[in-house]
């Protein structure tokens, strides 16, 4: 149940010389032997300081819009389906978390000049390998397209209270339902911003001053608490969910496109406060719920306002879960104990759905979020201020590391406690709470933290549109 910022404070932008390592201004390659440090495991000596190596990024960049956002989502776009090319433009909803009721607003944003460098996994060598730390990839001549810092475009919209959580619709992303921490849920279309974002070709911060006031299309009152469960259907445009910590799930069926005939009688099936929600992406009626009582429940609007299937999946709270897109028998979710599990539903009847079990963090799991172009990838963050990319197709092969260490000429010896599936390990970021991936941007992904918001391709993610377009 690790969610809200508490007494936050506003964000205060630091100049490019800034040597916190996470942000678009690039990095000197370290003097001495690189090491690989374990969060959780190892403790930094007085005067030691962690330093971002940049060559494990295609691209990594890091900005803010003032306050603290507890929750975002990556707005849908037209600039292609395919994107691989450098720079990028990328369109975002958010939330605040301001220390006042009155000062919160709903953030809408466009972040261009997204530069970076799709780098080798092997990197060429060198006639010299002595040269080969020296004239590290972390140059800015590297990169394929773009130069500088990303430009940060944002209108604001007024909000009165927190957000918790916030959702674009994919069919209509210009549609956005939002969960306020004074119980209500608000739905918004925010056309006009999305477009006047599109149309401008100004650089720098626009609007950073200025909010707009605007009534919501829908303004929910029925829940009897704050919540922060909120899922759109993938296939039936309209169509919502949202839970609350009361236990309750409420039912939206569009009637329009402005509007929605919302069941007052709730869906309850848990014993505790429901924490998330996911639409299946294959079954219109169908969806899963997840709850502080450590189970995960099955759902058939079809079937009135009781579980079709339930079942204990942590010993702790469950405070997230993933509906794989690409392999919809397959669910992850993530615990207040820091571990994460895969459930296949396929073994429902068997009594146990658990294929898979980590026990990597060791902080509450905050997000978790299966890639929307690999089946067996999916990406985790932890309040242990780490995100980690799984690939669990993968096995250990020592043969394979031995060959690959040779053909870099690797000194770093890799922990051998590590899972073999972890890809990828991100740091950088305080208090993170919430991560997407991108779904027109094969590999990137996009995070939010206490502290602001990072965008990173990791370079040995190399992501394809899978052929039946799903995303």
């Amino acid at each position: 149940m690790a969610r809200t910022v508490k007494n936050p404070k506003k964000a205060k932008r630091k100049n490019k010389g800034s040597n916190k390592g996470d942000g678009s201004s690039s990095s000197s390659v370290p003097s001495m032997p690189t090491r690989v440090w374990q969060p959780g495991v190892d403790k930094l000596e007085e005067g030691e300081e962690l330093q971002c190596d940049p060559s494990a990024y295609n691209s990594l960049h890091a900005f803010h819009i003032g306050w603290p956002c507890l929750s975002f989502d990556i707005v849908r776009d037209t600039l292609g389906s395919d994107r691989k090319d450098f720079p990028h433009t990328v369109y975002f909803v958010t939330g605040t978390q301001a220390e006042k009721a009155a000062w919160n607003s709903i953030g809408v944003f466009k972040v261009s000049n997204v530069s970076g460098k799709r780098r080798e996994l092997i990197p060429a060598k060198s006639e010299d390998d002595s040269d080969m730390e020296s004239e590290g990839d972390d140059s800015e001549d590297e990169e394929d397209g773009g130069s500088g810092t990303p430009v940060l475009q944002l209108r604001k919209v007024a909000h009165h209270g927190c957000v918790n959580r916030i959702r674009a619709m994919t069919q209509q992303p210009h549609i956005c339902a939002s969960w306020a921490d004074s119980g209500h849920v608000q739905v918004w279309d925010l056309s006009s911003h999305l477009n006047a974002l599109a149309e401008s070709e100004t650089e720098g911060v626009q609007g950073a001053s200025s909010v707009c006031n605007q009534a919501p299309l829908v303004n929910f009152r029925g829940h009897k608490d704050e919540g922060y469960a909120i899922d759109w259907s993938p296939i039936v445009p309209g169509r919502l969910v949202t839970g609350d910590c009361k236990n309750c799930i409420h039912l939206w069926e569009p009637t329009s496109g402005s509007a929605w005939n919302i069941d007052a009688t709730p869906y309850i099936g848990h014993s505790a406060s429901v924490e998330d929600l996911q639409w299946s992406p294959t079954e219109p009626n169908a969806f899963v719920s997840c709850s502080v009582d450590g189970t995960i429940a099955i759902w058939d609007t079809r079937l009135g306002k009781t579980p079709a299937a339930s079942f204990k999946a942590h010993e702790a709270d469950v405070n997230v879960i993933s509906w794989n897109r690409q392999a919809s028998c397959m669910l992850a979710s993530g615990s207040d104990d820091g571990t994460f599990s895969i459930h296949d539903f396929r073994l429902l009847k068997e009594g146990n759905t658990v294929v898979a079990h980590f026990k990597y963090h060791k902080y509450p799991v905050t997000s978790i979020e299966w890639s929307p172009h690999e089946a067996s990838t999916l990406a985790v963050s932890s309040s242990d201020n780490q995100l980690t990319i799984w690939d669990l197709s993968l096995e250990k092969d020592e043969e394979e590391e031995a060959e690959f260490k040779a053909q870099t000429k690797e000194q770093v010896n890799t922990p051998e406690d590590l899972p073999p599936q972890l890809l990828f390990v991100h740091q950088g970021q305080k208090d993170l709470k919430e991560l997407h991936w991108h779904t027109q941007i094969p590999g990137m992904l996009v995070s939010t933290a206490a502290d602001g918001f990072n965008i990173l391709m990791p370079s040995n993610i190399q992501s394809t549109i899978p052929s039946n377009g799903a995303a």
